[in-house]
């Protein structure tokens, strides 16, 4: 098993579904399923981040309103046929083989199949995919064709299909799912374009098309909402034609265009070939997986582990931090839970405020900007505040549904979830910990935290009788309980987890208000508020804390009689019955408490409220509700897996594993097919950072006290705390954190100053590491051990320029049996080019593909022309924008004066060659590229000076040359 490819053989109709959401690509601003291109039997959906749209439908007599996220026209559709033969569809055509592959390091997915005729002509097909992590805009897809056994004609056609609607939920089904309309289609040149609009929130959307390859259209049919164009490929036996489908999305929620037709079209004409779309789409994914880093032991964990990485920041990636988008529960996936935006943020922003801050502020912004709606849902309620909504959308409104069906009896029935008042918790509880992972805390931030106290406090009515605070009428997070059996209203009183977590947010509003005085309130707000956090009500019984009022009187349900229901509330109501009867739970609730508070916090917030802890109250809380839950959610196999960490590894383990496999192996039987959980595959990365690693963040340091499970075996990651990157290396026995060790079971903390800080003199340290280590023979892992550090913090110092301390560096040196003075150079390092060839060097030819890649990142190279004064060699900055070279220089300069020929549209054929050698390992590569260098015009500008390109000498030097590569070769040199 390769821990970063995951593997379908075959075609199997029925598992299609599930195939398809987990070959999702996407790059946070939009995604598509992996659906086949061909076929009947598919289910296409590309969905782009904040897009939706609202329809009213009659269901059960009654007219329900429901704000969707559309699914927008589909790209897909490349299918072919040979001479007399119908279309090819993998369902009906029986392919001789047929295997999907996802790379995901890369956000790849590869297609391969062979397809007989019934004339017996044997076809192979290869199929590249991609949704752009470098041009959110852009996506591609690559056909190649290799006839095995035959020669002739190939009819391919490709379409942009604009009618499509919301039919990926079968349950929705009865429900209106027509969200587009006003369609147009249209050409221009040999673009193909298509556009259609939201029907009631007005979003235009755009599509373009270009095809590359050999062969033009023979002809294009435009229809309503749909274009095609077909292509005849004259194939030769044995040999590959390739035809590449670019496609550019618009919408007109996009910034910095004039019209998203016409923004659509000039993305895709200025669009690059697939291979310059590839290279720069891998070195993206390249660079978030530097920041992504998150090994463990074990291909099959490590598989999962990198496919729960790599939906995260496909749903949720720096693209999404600049765009007006929540978290969607179920991704970008699918169409599941209408792409509506719950309280999963709380699971998955944690780990990214530890490698991407950027996206989480931005998904804090989401709520900031929604601030003023829920202010006014607040006030129209009788509070004080912001109300926010437990399902969120477009404008922050309330956007649960107010019926549900359950499939079970095929009845309509009232949905109260919008009572889970405990959302508003979720943000500002992600507000507190992005503060504490930061240490920032921007003022609208503040706002969002405290305005979100303040309705939490005008919730809570002190009762004479008590002496206590109450919060009624609300919902946990136990969806199996909304009202008390026979009641006429919905609602539950003193849900513990809302009542605790609030006096908690009392506390840190009033932290928060030291921060920023001026969002304080009176004086009698203050008292309140802090009288609160005294008195407030929590219910016990038999030595555990209570779930809501009232929940000791509910019924035992009988467990042996519904085992493994993991739907307990359709099942009982199919029956005539009502889980409101029974202490039975969906998922974790007052375990909640366990999950987000320390140990101490929680015991220290129920003592302050004056309620002693009996010994025992935490142990016996878990396990009596771990026995009276039937985990109807994803998320409770995480949580109690989180829960039982510390006092029964064997068990957190098990619902460890459950909660990994959820969406991988279908464990809710159907329900991945219509979109991934994303907050589960988030928090499972979380639970092994901060649960297993021990990893606390508090206002005085980062603190550690790992305790691996017995089954995990070793972790590596890298995070980044309050600007300073940590390397974390553990084991069962021992972390590594930097430079530092720590038994397991053992606690410390760290400050941010103990991480590393970038410094620019001494970039050849990492090379000396290197080449000392590898003279002596030793792995990282040996090195790490030898010196007491991380092993990723190893790779760190040889990849990147550091600072270290003097106690790190002489243990460096010793464990790499030399000195101090000389890793740090010593005045040692010859000039370039002076160092001796390796013993025994191999030369490896370099494809196409591996030299764009190389290219990819820009940097310094060289040009190479024939000047006035004879053969000249310049050092120049470069960019690889859109397929081409572009440099800049100064115009009367060499390149300006030497490389005009005088004649409009002919250009002079140049070489440009980029090298990295590194002589302490005697090894490296060179790429050679030969072109025309076009000297751009200024009505040309505009295409190159997105680039970023600078000039070698600095200064104004405002010529821009493009290289148009007409061959690509390179060599890598292997010494040691």
């Amino acid at each position: 098993m390769n821990p970063w490819t995951l593997v379908f053989e075959g075609f199997d109709p029925a598992a299609e579904g599930l195939r398809e959401a987990l070959c999702t690509l996407g790059n946070g601003r939009f995604a598509t399923r992996g659906a086949t291109p061909d076929g009947a039997g598919r289910t296409p959906g590309t969905y782009a981040a904040g897009c939706f749209n609202r329809l009213d439908s009659t269901v059960a007599g009654r007219v329900v309103s429901n704000e969707d996220m559309v699914n927008l026209p589909d790209w897909l559709p490349v299918t072919f046929a040979t001479p007399g033969s119908d279309w090819f569809d993998p369902a009906t055509d029986g392919p001789l083989d047929y295997r999907h592959e996802l790379d995901l390091r890369h956000g790849v997915l590869l297609r391969l199949l062979r397809w007989r005729d019934a004339a017996g002509r044997v076809t192979r097909v290869r199929q590249r995919r991609l949704v752009s992590m470098a041009d959110p805009r852009l996506a591609a897809l690559e056909t190649e064709f290799v006839p095995e056994n035959w020669s002739g004609p190939m009819r391919v056609r490709t379409v942009l299909d604009g009618r499509v609607g919301n039919q990926g939920v079968a349950r929705y089904r009865e429900l209106r799912g027509d969200h587009l309309t006003g369609h147009a289609t249209g050409i221009e040149d040999d673009l193909a374009w298509l556009t259609a609009t939201t029907r009631s929130s007005g979003i235009t959307v755009a599509y373009a098309a270009r095809a590359d390859t050999a062969f033009p259209a023979r002809e294009a049919t435009r229809e309503p909402g749909r274009i095609t164009a077909e292509y005849r490929l004259d194939l030769l036996e044995g040999e590959p034609v390739t035809l590449s489908k670019v496609v550019a999305l618009v919408t007109s929620r996009d910034p910095a265009i004039g019209d998203a037709r016409s923004a659509a079209v000039r993305a895709v004409r200025l669009a690059p070939g697939f291979d310059t779309l590839l290279a720069r789409h891998r070195a993206a994914w390249d660079r978030l997986w530097e920041r992504a880093r998150l090994d463990v032991d074990g291909p099959e964990t490590s598989q999962i582990v990198h496919l729960h990485v790599f939906h995260l920041l496909q749903t949720l990636s720096p693209h999404t931090a600049d765009i007006d988008a929540g978290v969607p529960a179920r991704g970008l996936h699918g169409e599941a839970y209408r792409g509506h935006v719950f309280w999963d943020e709380l699971f998955v922003m944690p780990w990214l405020n530890l490698r991407f801050p950027d996206i989480s502020l931005g998904l804090l912004r989401y709520r900031w900007r929604r601030l003023p709606e829920a202010r006014a849902a607040a006030r129209a309620a009788g509070f004080a505040g912001a109300m926010f909504p437990w399902q969120s959308a477009s404008d922050g409104t309330e956007q649960t549904q107010t019926l549900h069906l359950n499939p079970e009896s095929g009845r309509w029935l009232p949905d109260h979830s919008r009572l889970q008042r405990h959302a508003g918790l979720a943000i500002a509880y992600n507000v507190w910990q992005h503060y504490l992972a930061t240490g920032a805390m921007r003022p609208w931030c503040a706002e969002l935290l405290i305005d979100i106290a303040r309705f939490f406090a005008s919730l809570a009515e002190a009762d004479p009788e008590s002496g206590r605070y109450e919060i009624r009428g609300v919902m946990g997070p136990d969806e199996y309980h909304d009202a008390y059996p026979g009641a006429e209203s919905p609602g539950l009183d003193n849900n513990a987890y809302t009542n605790v977590m609030t006096v908690w947010l009392l506390l840190r509003a009033a932290d928060t208000l030291e921060l920023f005085p001026e969002f304080q309130g009176t004086a009698e707000e203050a008292d309140r508020w802090h009288d609160i956090t005294r008195r407030m009500r929590v219910d016990f019984h038999d030595g555990v804390i209570s779930q809501f009022t009232g929940y000791a009187g509910l019924e035992e349900l009988d467990w042996e009689r519904y085992h493994g229901v993991r739907r307990l509330d359709r099942v009982l109501e199919a029956a005539g019955d009502d889980v409101n009867r029974y202490r039975a739970s969906k998922q974790a609730d007052t375990l909640m408490l366990f999950y987000l508070l320390t140990t101490d916090e929680l015991l220290a917030l129920l003592l302050r409220l004056g309620y002693p802890c009996e010994p025992g109250l935490i142990h016996r809380t878990i396990h009596y509700y771990l026995a009276r839950t039937s985990h109807g959610s994803t998320l409770s196999a995480l949580v109690h897996a989180w829960v039982l960490a510390r006092s029964d590894r064997a068990g957190s383990w098990r619902f460890f594993h459950e909660a990994l496999i959820s969406d991988i192996q279908d464990v809710q039987h159907g329900t991945t097919a219509e979109g991934i959980h994303l907050g589960a595959m988030a928090g499972t990365l979380d639970l092994l950072q901060r649960c297993y690693l021990g990893l606390e963040l508090r206002r005085d340091g980062l603190r550690l006290n790992p305790v691996l499970p017995d089954r995990l075996g070793t972790m590596s990651l890298t995070i980044r705390y309050r600007g300073a990157r940590f390397f974390i290396d553990a084991d069962r026995e021992s972390a590594w954190i930097n430079d530092n060790m720590l038994r397991c079971g053992a606690s410390r903390t760290f400050t941010s100053d103990q991480g590393g800080t970038t410094m620019a003199a001494t970039g050849d340290l990492g090379r000396r590491i290197i080449y000392h280590r590898e003279r002596l023979g030793l792995t990282r892992e040996q090195l790490a051990e030898r010196t007491g550090m991380a092993a990723g913090y190893v790779k760190y110092l040889e990849e990147n320029p550091e600072t270290l301390a003097t106690g790190a560096l002489a243990r460096l040196a010793a464990a790499l049996e030399t000195t101090v003075e000389s890793l740090l150079g010593g005045g040692l390092d010859r000039p370039p080019g002076r160092g001796p060839a390796a013993a025994h060097p191999t030369l490896e030819a370099l494809g196409r593909d591996e030299c764009l890649r190389l290219l990819a990142p820009g940097g310094v190279g060289r040009v190479a022309f024939s000047g006035l004064h004879g053969p000249t060699v310049l050092p120049v900055n470069y960019r690889l924008h859109e397929g081409a070279i572009v440099i800049r220089t100064a115009h009367g300069g060499p390149m300006d004066r030497d490389l005009r020929t005088g004649v409009e549209g002919m250009d002079i054929k140049i070489g440009f060659e980029v090298d990295r050698i590194d002589e302490a390992r005697r090894e490296g590569w060179s790429v050679l590229v030969q072109g025309a260098a076009h000297h751009v015009p200024p009505d040309e500008i505009d295409q190159v000076i997105g680039s970023g390109v600078t000039p070698w000498a600095g200064g104004e030097r405002e010529l821009y040359i493009r290289i148009v590569p007409q061959r690509i070769t390179g060599r890598r040199i292997h010494g040691l």
